[in-house]
């Protein structure tokens, strides 16, 4: 007898009829025949049943969803550890496209995980880099999102309002540290926050945003700083605040004194852009607030799917971006690889085998890191400028002449204090040929454009490098001297006053054969030229401004 428990009662049955019981009916073998199919494999399948041809509406609106997905795995991926690797895989993706998704998609993430906020603005930098038309949609849906949280936090005491805020005002610091946005962004939220009626939730999210980029700020722009701090002492000493934010102020004032120690702007390992390659857009958040953001478009139309008559020409376009920005290296070897696989195949099938060239290309840019490597030791090792001019020489190939100047720049800024030794080394490879000439006229270029973002130390020791360079007559007047406009933060003229004396300068400024006259002492109008003149007179060198002098009287 077999026994069969079901519930709580006992059926038996005997051998046979247990045996007759299993035996499969032809119900039963139906059944079996039957497949089980996930819902999404099923979803999966009518769609790839219903895909039209490339370029139709149903072949774009699966492209559109995959592209969704994928950038919002990417963005969730992204760690400290990896962010390297997450960069490139995402700039594979069509970002023109899908920019309105991935600034939805860090947006996103960044407000559920505040503690990655550092990541993913290292993430967004790194697009930026490329693609500087994603940072500033991402600044401008960032700034609306400021503003709507400050609004409703000031109407109502939601806690989930003050975290929205609190988690926008962390993300603009962060990107204020990598310079997607800039300084001023970062400064008018600290306005906002402290002096349109403060509360303790403002003032913490000040405290907050001051103590993630008030080391960027004290390089950048330390009077405005200085500002933030005076309103943070005035609320204290009021003393209408909440003691837990009275403590989290005087732990503010005590980071501050130690110089934001242990709070860096950008750590190490997200430190991923040169400061050269850096587009950093101004979206005020001022503008936003008085006019009700109309003048900022958030262009949420980019979030939802459009199909678009020019997709396989946008597609073919951003292919070629794509190779542009990551370099062909990977897919020539993929190409390679796969073409070797395809040989290998038709040989063991009896057919003549082609050989086929295997080409590896090095994306890692290693002679590019042992060339800087080499540069640095040599520049540090050296005695003399003779003795390094020398050895660079027989080290530097043609068409790295721009490096070398690059790095010359770059050592001569980190010293404590200026030496000739960079000036005269510099001189004499101005004096080998034209190319290292249009290295440093380059570099000047580069230096002179992101001077409101320099050290003032850097920018000293920058500057007494180009006057060596231009008193010893190393370098075009016209080339170095034609770019610069005379304003209130200008360092130059003092050096080369003190190399050339008042008169040579002024015989040198004042040619009629060159362009610096007209560019130091412009003419369009009569309020500039005299702001010139005062400004050489402010700086002891009045001198040179008697023959301009005498065509405004």
């Amino acid at each position: 007898m077999t026994t069969w428990r079901k519930g709580g009662g006992t059926w038996r049955w005997s051998a046979e009829e247990a045996s007759v019981r299993a035996r499969p009916t032809t119900r039963n073998r139906s059944r079996a025949r039957q497949a089980s199919v996930p819902p999404y494999r099923a979803t999966a399948e009518e769609e790839d049943d219903a895909a039209g041809e490339f370029g139709s509406a149903e072949y774009q609106r699966r492209s559109w969803n995959a592209l969704r997905k994928s950038i919002t795995g990417l963005v969730n991926k992204a760690t400290a550890a990896n962010v390297r690797h997450v960069a490139p895989e995402l700039l594979a993706e069509n970002l023109v496209r899908g920019r309105g998704l991935l600034c939805r998609a860090l947006l996103r993430s960044q407000a559920a995980c505040p503690d990655f906020t550092d990541v993913f603005a290292a993430l967004a930098a790194v697009v930026n880099a490329r693609l500087p038309c994603v940072g500033r949609l991402l600044l401008v849906r960032l700034v609306l999102r400021v503003r709507r949280a400050h609004a409703s936090g000031s109407s109502s005491s939601s806690r989930h309002h003050h975290q929205q805020l609190a988690a926008a005002a962390k993300f603009v610091a962060h990107l204020v540290n990598q310079g997607v946005a800039h300084d001023l962004l970062a400064l008018e939220l600290l306005a906002l926050l402290l002096l349109d009626r403060p509360t303790d939730g403002t003032v913490e999210v000040a405290v907050g945003l001051a103590r993630e980029c008030g080391a960027a700020l004290g390089e950048s722009c330390p009077r405005g700083l200085d500002a933030v701090f005076d309103n943070l002492r005035a609320i204290l000493h009021d003393g209408d605040i909440d003691k837990r934010i009275q403590f989290m102020i005087e732990d503010l004032f005590a980071i501050r004194k130690a110089r934001f120690k242990g709070h860096p702007p950008v750590r190490p390992e997200l430190d991923l852009i040169e400061a050269d390659d850096q587009v950093t857009h101004q979206v005020e958040l001022s503008s936003s607030l008085d006019h009700g953001g109309d003048e900022l478009d958030p262009e949420v139309h980019l979030d939802v799917f459009e199909p678009s008559p020019s997709f396989a020409q946008d597609e073919a376009a951003y292919e070629d971006l794509k190779r542009t920005i990551l370099g062909a290296g990977d897919e020539s070897l993929d190409q390679d690889q796969d073409q070797c696989s395809d040989d290998d195949d038709e040989s063991s099938a009896g057919d003549e085998s082609e050989t086929t060239e295997l080409t590896i290309r090095d994306g890692t840019d290693t002679d590019l890191i042992n060339l800087r490597r080499t540069i640095y030791l040599t520049l540090m090792s050296s005695v003399a400028s003779e003795e390094a001019g020398h050895k660079l020489l027989s080290v530097v190939r043609p068409g790295q002449e721009l490096e070398l100047c690059t790095m010359l720049l770059k050592c001569c800024k980190k010293e404590k204090a200026y030496t000739s030794y960079y000036g005269g080394l510099a001189q004499r490879l101005c004096a080998t040929g034209r190319a290292y000439q249009a290295g440093f006229e380059a570099r000047f270029a580069g230096h002179y454009s992101a001077a409101h973002r320099t050290a003032t130390d850097e920018l000293r020791a920058t500057a007494r490098l180009f006057a060596h360079l231009l008193a010893a007559d190393a370098l075009p007047w016209r080339a170095i001297l034609g770019r610069v406009r005379v304003t209130e933060h200008d360092m130059l003229f003092q050096d080369l006053a003190e190399q050339l004396g008042i008169r040579v300068l002024s015989n040198k400024i004042n040619d009629e054969d060159t362009a610096v006259r007209d560019a130091l002492f412009p003419r369009d109008c009569a309020k500039n030229t005299r702001f010139a003149i005062n400004f050489f007179t402010a700086i002891g060198l009045g001198g040179v401004t008697e023959t301009v002098r005498k065509l405004i009287v």
